[in-house]
């Protein structure tokens, strides 16, 4: 009885701290978005012909600024995505367009080294790295470039959905852990005092990344975009947060694959920050209340309770994110939830059992942000 009381107690928690994300959320999304004028360069490094590249590039074309430059950037000149940029080109012949094609590697970070070789080439003072698979409401440049004009900020990032390639299985959990856990959890660590900066959009004047280093300061580091806000921070400057959600593209096929990539980040994220990592797995009530419910019968009736709780909140957070370019929730299968918080499970346990993480085929190390050689960069 007692071990099932504290399992109850930390499903309870789940649940409490799913509510609090859901109110966060709601509360956010009655914000306004702002609509900046700032000329802008937006750097998008690509890699490969992904899932849904060209839709997710086509949003970018199709923003509503005044005056804005697309900078792509490759390291392969075989690269599929090429023959996505043209068409792309094709039918938006107006729009400021710059290629960079490089193979010049800097440091362990791929993504970095092509921003490395695409910055020569963009020509405003306001740059934004925006990630290749991002889909964006037609505000969201103007939003991002007005929260930036602010003196004491010095990054803007965004949050984002999951937006799943295909409407199956495997898709549609990946979107679930997006949308439902990182989502509402970065607005609740938000309203905890955190200011994260997060990869899918990051926003920032040249002079400030000339003063962190440049992003030869972030080439070395999985977890670029945290470095960068860390980077940041350490200038004395604020990180702001778009009104603006935009969504991300879920392109993963079989399970395998999904949990992969989610260990990615749960094992970088155990390293960048150990004990909210450690805290993190109160956030699957299901689990929780399933274990409750198995060590005392008299539990069940917690365990569908916490089902029903958990599948409402999804369903009105789909609904709250209606404007988002993401089907966020409301259509999730409410059966799904148990197998979901399940998995998260596994891969908050096994994020414990090495550093290694797999990206773009390669093998390479999680490592924390290091407290007394970063933010010493030369101005």
């Amino acid at each position: 009885m007692i071990l099932a009381g504290f399992l109850a107690a930390a499903a309870l928690a789940g649940l409490g701290q799913a509510l609090a994300g859901q109110v966060m959320l709601r509360r956010f999304l009655r914000g306004t978005p702002q609509h900046g004028s700032a000329a802008v360069s937006v750097l998008k490094p690509v890699g490969g012909d992904e899932p849904l590249l060209e839709a997710a590039l086509e949003t970018l074309f199709r923003q509503e600024h005044p005056e804005f430059q697309i900078v792509f950037g490759v390291q392969d000149p075989a690269d599929p995505a090429l023959a996505v940029i043209e068409r792309l080109c094709a039918r938006h012949p107006a729009r400021d367009v710059a290629l960079v094609i490089s193979a010049a590697r800097h440091g362990t970070n791929g993504k970095v080294a092509n921003l490395i070789n695409m910055l020569p080439a963009a020509r405003h003072a306001t740059l934004v790295v925006a990630d290749a698979d991002v889909h964006a409401p037609p505000d969201w440049l103007a939003d991002v470039v007005a929260r930036l004009e602010a003196p004491q900020i010095g990054l803007v990032t965004a949050l984002y959905t999951g937006l799943p390639a295909t409407h199956g299985l495997v898709g549609t959990l990946g979107a679930m852990a997006i949308s439902h856990g990182f989502l509402p959890g970065s607005l609740l660590a938000r309203a905890l005092g955190r200011q994260d900066c997060f990869g899918a959009t990051m926003a920032l004047r040249r002079a400030t990344l000339a003063a962190i280093g440049g992003f030869t300061a972030l080439a070395d580091h999985l977890a670029d975009d945290n470095v960068l806000g860390v980077l940041v921070k350490r200038q004395g400057l604020g990180i702001a947060l778009a009104r603006t959600v935009v969504a991300t593209t879920v392109g993963e096929t079989d399970l395998v694959a999904l949990l992969r990539h989610e260990l990615r980040w749960a094992r970088t994220i155990r390293r960048l920050e150990p004990w909210g990592h450690a805290a993190s797995v109160l956030q699957f009530p299901l689990f929780w209340a399933a274990l409750a419910a198995l060590a005392d019968g008299r539990f069940a009736a917690l365990f569908v309770a916490a089902w029903a709780i958990r599948a409402l909140l999804a369903r009105a957070a789909g609904r709250a994110l209606d404007a988002a370019p993401s089907p966020a929730g409301s259509w999730l299968p409410i059966w799904l939830w148990p197998l979901r918080d399940l998995l998260s499970v596994v891969v908050w346990g096994a994020s414990f059992l090495s550093d290694t993480v797999s990206w773009r085929g390669a093998l390479l190390r999680a490592a924390p942000v290091p407290n007394e050689t970063m933010g010493h960069q030369p101005r």
